[in-house]
């Protein structure tokens, strides 16, 4: 029986071929006489003789189309096509998407594999497959490296926005919506607030102290200035915290949401910042697979095929995690919000037999502080196209090196002060951090295969707590005995300056929980570096710390050595000075400098048994 879907499909060809046709139609009736236009004198027996014979093969293509269609959509599986007369070009094309809907799974994957593959196709073809595939084909060329995005049909005509009602609004009625009963102190905070304020009332917490471990140490702001904000951003921000509730993901939508959050993708071309937020909750709700189809439906798969393209990594990711999601045929594994597959981020023939994991530290980020290191923009400049400056280095240059690994890297928010905490009334300590990450990383399959964990800053505490924890929970063996390896950049395993300099000002900082267990004095601290130390001899972990010898500077008033070389001694493992601050111990000047062929040699060697097999 044929479906709805496919005579959906049909239809839409149809048309296509309708259109042009009557397009022709008309010019032959005017040529011969028989519109209302008067026949030229100079027109030739011989040009109405050739239009004639074009209409006429117009006619006989668009019967081969409608048969072609009806017998496949009719039995779309039978392999019989020698009975309709096609172009061997044509009978490729619709071959490949009878393919596509196989029963076996192999044959799918090829048959998409193929699609992506051609780029000879002309637009009418391109548009015939995106016509007549079906969901999971059309996810599938998306994840395809080459696609052309002639594949994509532009995404349906919005509803026309309400009378008297502007985007904030249509958010903030989107927010309303949605439970508000039993939900964390957080997304209470960030929905009561973008509720209440108004735009123009509306400002976002005071400006930050300082940023410890990613993306540089600027001084503080004036206390005085309040950056402003937008109830667009509030409201966003708090759906992204509700698309973390399987429930409200549903809510969202019943209620209009993945159409409301394409117009304001749309409207904001120019703030890559919020088409983000808006992608990071399409990702939340991709996690949910009977919400697929409507993700489908409303056209977001053109839009994250094109995301995906970007050559900013922070866009394309996004996108990957969402499109991954997405892809239930090639990927058993599901990311949660910022957990985030730097490489392989398209659909590859290559196995992949191991994982790299990358976390940041107090203040980081997932791609920025695994950047190269900041260089003068002429030198990035006149840099040949191998050396040129890379936005993310475990993406390009790792992953280039060896195509074989999985590599992951992990985004979450922390602060240096409560001044700057995005959340104020949401306190994390690195044990609840843990807690929450470990489960994220099992969702997302890590430890499935062999692992090696790098870390910068409190990172490392953080991987210290979560394979601690991981060794007192059966059900994560695996985790632990796959770990081959950990890489430590400058983690202050024994406290850090900038937590006794931020606690001894506390009147004017207000340091975070994550600051206060920095301290030397930290009992936390210090019982993670006990039980871990022991627990790693045990285990025979194989440990390489680098440590920076230069100091930071902090603004223009302070220099500080945020990790000496003493707190950065583990007890095991090599440890290697560098001279470097604490910001660019992570970041390689370029490819062939000792930090990064160190690193990459540790991970060589820690996974060689199983690169190998």
């Amino acid at each position: 029986m044929v479906t709805k879907y496919q005579l959906n499909n049909l239809y839409h060809i149809f048309c296509l071929y309708r259109m042009a046709l009557a397009a022709c139609c008309i010019i032959c009736c005017r040529r011969i006489g028989t519109s209302t236009t008067p026949l030229k004198s100079y027109l030739y027996w011989k040009d109405i003789r050739i239009l004639y014979q074009a209409r006429k093969e117009l006619h006989k293509a668009l019967r081969k189309v409608l048969a072609t269609s009806a017998k496949i959509f009719r039995n779309p599986f039978d392999d019989h096509f020698s009975t309709v007369d096609l172009e061997d070009h044509e009978y490729g094309l619709w071959l490949l998407l009878k393919k596509s809907r196989s029963d076996h799974k192999m044959v799918r994957l090829q048959a998409v594999k193929e699609m992506a593959a051609n780029h000879y196709w002309h637009d009418y073809q391109y548009r015939t497959v995106a016509q007549a595939c079906d969901v999971r084909t059309i996810i599938g060329l998306a994840r395809s490296k080459e696609t052309d995005l002639r594949f994509f049909l532009p995404p349906p005509n919005l509803p026309p926005v309400k009378d008297d009602y502007s985007i904030e609004e249509e958010l903030q009625q989107l927010l309303a919506s949605l439970p508000q009963n039993e939900i964390d102190h957080c997304i209470q905070y960030f929905t009561s607030l973008a509720l209440r304020e108004s735009s123009q009332s509306l400002a976002a917490q005071k400006g930050g102290l300082w940023c410890f471990g990613g993306n540089g140490l600027p001084y503080a702001e004036s206390f005085g200035e309040v950056p402003s904000a937008t109830v667009e951003i509030f409201c966003l921000q708090a759906l992204v915290k509700h698309s973390e509730i399987a429930t409200h993901c549903d809510k969202i939508e019943a209620n209009g949401g993945l159409q409301l959050l394409q117009r304001i993708y749309q409207l904001n071309n120019d703030y890559p910042k919020i088409q983000r937020k808006i992608v990071r909750i399409i990702g939340n709700m991709a996690l949910h697979e009977h919400l697929h189809s409507a993700i489908v439906r409303s056209g977001w798969v053109s839009i994250l095929a094109e995301a995906v393209k970007s050559p900013q990594v922070i866009q394309a990711s996004h996108a990957a995690r969402t499109l991954a999601n997405l892809d239930r045929e090639t990927v058993q594994e599901k990311y949660e919000d910022g957990v985030f597959v730097l490489y392989p981020q398209y659909r590859s023939s290559q196995p992949i037999k191991a994982d790299v994991l990358f976390i940041h530290g107090l203040m980081g980020a997932a791609f920025k502080t695994w950047r190269q290191q900041d260089s003068d923009k002429f030198e990035i400049e006149k840099a040949s196209d191998e050396e040129s400056y890379t936005q993310c280095w475990p993406q390009t240059w790792l992953a280039s090196d060896c195509p074989a690994l999985r590599i992951i890297s992990v985004e979450y928010d922390t602060s240096l002060s409560d001044w700057r905490a995005k959340c104020p009334v949401e306190r994390k300590s690195i044990a609840y951090r843990s807690d929450e990450l470990l489960r994220k990383l099992r969702t997302a399959g890590v430890g499935d295969r062999p692992l090696i964990w790098v870390s910068h800053s409190m990172g490392g505490l953080l991987v210290k707590k979560m394979l601690v924890d991981a060794s007192k929970k059966p059900e994560l063996n695996t985790l632990i005995n796959n770990t081959r390896g950990i890489i430590f950049y400058s983690v202050p395993h024994h406290g850090s300056h900038l937590a006794e300099y931020s606690v001894n000002i506390k009147y004017l900082l207000f340091p975070s929980v994550e600051v206060k267990e920095l301290s030397k004095d930290s009992p936390a601290l210090k019982e993670l570096q006990e039980d871990f130390l022991k627990f790693a001899k045990d285990k025979n972990f194989q440990v390489l710390n680098f440590v920076e010898t230069l100091p930071t500077c902090i603004g223009s008033m302070i220099n500080l050595h945020i990790v000496p070389v003493e707190s950065a001694d583990l007890g095991i493992g090599d440890l290697i000075p560098v001279a470097v601050n604490h910001l660019n111990i992570c970041k390689p000047n370029k490819k062939d400098t000792f930090l990064y062929k160190r690193t990459l040699q540790f991970i060589c060697e820690m996974l060689a048994k199983d690169l190998e097999n």
